[in-house]
């Protein structure tokens, strides 16, 4: 994620998938493949959030503010929706052991956690489902 971005960083904070991903680490030594696969999943789970106007946790994106609603001229319903660059910039990359998904628009960040007058619209993280697949993908490639 070359250019200009804020760096945010979700950490996980699951005892589950910490331990697998370790058992991984010791069979593979380069996590690259399997960051590689799951990230294609991940990424297309972050990107539908701007289609279901959720946050990872399932709660639905705050409304716009009336003033801004009401200047904006088009996707008037739709929070971090005005042209579709946001979501369009999203993008994965992996490495040996630890991969990322973000954008490299510095407002990625305004928008992930909130700013002033701007709400938090969280569109980075883990949702359950994604767990569940995070974990399912760590034991078959454990399995392997």
């Amino acid at each position: 994620m070359a250019g200009a971005q804020a760096v945010i960083d979700i950490d996980i904070n699951d005892a589950e998938i910490k331990a697998a991903l370790k058992k991984l680490v010791a069979k593979l030594n380069d996590l690259r493949p399997f960051f590689n696969d799951v990230g294609e999943t991940l990424l297309n789970s972050t990107r539908n959030r701007f289609r279901t106007q959720t946050a990872p946790d399932g709660t639905a994106w705050a409304a716009l503010s009336p003033a801004y609603r009401a200047r904006k001229p088009r996707h008037k319903d739709k929070p971090l929706t005005l042209s579709g660059v946001l979501r369009g910039t999203l993008t994965k990359q992996a490495d040996k052991d630890s991969l990322r998904i973000g954008t490299p628009l510095i407002y990625g960040a305004t928008h992930q956690f909130g700013r002033g007058a701007i709400p938090a619209r969280p569109f980075l993280g883990l949702s359950a489902e994604d767990r569940n697949d995070l974990l399912d993908a760590l034991n078959d490639y454990l399995a392997q």
